[in-house]
């Protein structure tokens, strides 16, 4: 079984027993079907938010940029970039850090410190959530650090290649370090979901357009990558249905508990009804994987439609 098996069936347990989330499957059907797949094809990083220059620095941007691509439930608290939203800002500020500095070595980043990561993100200490984000991500960019020294002699492309081209090994390199091990507890089933170790190989997927440092075998194999805001396009569109308890919480702005059976539920939800999609497009012919499926939900939750509405915030450096 691999790393993305157990994701997938662990999250069909979940969605099998949920309590406060449930998959509306009399709409999967209509909903997969009335998709605009057209809008799956060819997905790329813009160079506008994200620092594209030659593969190696590429790819040292896209390795750091996604070791801190979490806190989505401290977004609200950022000091955002005029018209840009949580992920852009921290994306273009980290974008605009590499092209005045260059890539920061192993050692620079084990150094780094939550005052260093105020300063390169923009954000202004306010002794709360925005100090505590930072603070996370001094974590884990010292985590970073530590294993490019420790196993890899402080270079990106030696810990890209040891993956052997397989996006499978590099998720379990990856998991090293303690924020990339995404797996939570529910009802005494494990839970996989490792959203972030899956998307930074996406990421490569992307930056190299599937080649070189890019180039993963087993790429088609990802699952969605199971964050905030996908649950979020489903629950508006009628796929995901919450309880009126948790539905009423979330609308308020409540946070939900990282680890707690309904975020669990919600991710697993999520992830079982885009296998579902996935499984019905497939049957009429339509060859799409979980990963271009994710692309697609993840812009329309860019649109008026879905920002009009509260999404689930939970602080945790999962996503």
């Amino acid at each position: 079984m691999t790393v993305f098996d157990r994701v997938r069936e662990s999250c069909c347990r979940v969605a099998e027993r949920a309590r406060s989330v449930r998959i509306a499957a009399d709409r999967i059907r209509a909903y997969a079907w009335n998709l605009p797949i057209g809008r799956f094809r060819r997905p790329e990083l813009d160079p506008r938010y994200h620092f594209i220059e030659e593969p190696a620095a590429t790819l040292a941007y896209i390795v750091t940029l996604d070791t801190v691509n979490f806190g989505s439930g401290y977004f609200p608290h950022l000091q955002k970039r005029p018209g840009l939203s949580g992920y852009f800002t921290i994306a273009s500020a980290l974008k605009d850090y590499f092209a005045a500095h260059g890539p920061p070595d192993a050692e620079t980043l084990v150094r780094l410190t939550p005052a260093d990561c105020h300063r390169i993100f923009g954000q202004e200490p306010d002794g709360g959530p925005r100090s505590e984000l930072m603070a996370l991500f001094a974590r884990a960019l010292n985590d970073l650090g530590r294993l490019l020294l420790d196993r890899f002699g402080g270079d990106f492309a030696r810990l890209v290649a040891a993956a052997g081209n397989r996006a499978e090994q590099l998720v379990y390199i990856l998991a090293e370090m303690p924020f990339f091990r995404d797996v939570a507890v529910y009802d005494g089933l494990e839970v996989a979901f490792y959203k972030r170790a899956q998307l930074m190989c996406a990421d490569l997927w992307l930056a190299f357009r599937g080649e070189g440092y890019g180039y993963f075998a087993d790429i088609d194999n990802l699952t969605i990558f199971a964050d905030n805001l996908v649950p979020h396009v489903l629950r508006v569109d009628g796929v995901l249905v919450y309880d009126p308890d948790l539905a009423d919480r979330i609308d308020r702005g409540e946070p939900v508990p990282a680890g707690s059976p309904e975020e669990v539920e919600i991710r697993a939800c999520a992830v079982h009804a885009a296998e579902l999609m996935v499984a019905e497009l497939r049957r009429t012919g339509r060859q799409v994987t979980a990963r271009e499926l994710d692309y697609l939900l993840w812009n329309l939750g860019q649109e008026p439609k879905y920002k009009a509405r509260p999404r689930h915030r939970t602080r945790t450096v999962f996503y």
